[in-house]
């Protein structure tokens, strides 16, 4: 059981949420660690990139880089930055949907800051 020194003391949260998004069913599983945050969304239980993101002191952007997959494919790498900024987190995110159009992928992300909004200890 988590409580609120739970992120303090060096635990793991796990979150799991689902949404349906352009007549797909999208998986989202949220792993918070003391300093960072690990965001998988798909639809199949693969992991088939690795994006990560973090906030420096030297500009106002946070570093990002594909570590796993296509590196062509910015979508990991843009939701890492984006969410890495709002958290001031390091950020690891695997995008694994084929969809990579902008306008759903920002369904997508929409879902994730609804998700934050509702449970904000779980990020």
């Amino acid at each position: 059981m988590e409580g609120p020194g739970a992120a303090a003391r060096g635990d793991v949260s796990l979150h799991n949420f689902s949404a349906r998004l352009w007549e797909q069913l999208v998986h989202f599983h949220v792993m918070r660690l003391t300093d960072s945050l690990f965001l998988w969304v798909g639809a199949t239980p693969h992991l088939r990139n690795l994006s990560v993101a973090m906030c420096t002191r030297y500009d106002p952007i946070p570093v990002s880089t594909a570590l796993l997959g296509d590196m062509s494919d910015t979508t990991s790498t843009g939701i890492a930055q984006r969410l890495a900024r709002k958290t001031s987190k390091q950020v690891f995110v695997s995008y694994n949907l084929p969809n990579t159009d902008s306008s759903f992928t920002l369904l997508v992300e929409n879902r994730i800051k609804e998700e934050m909004e509702a449970f904000p200890e779980k990020f």
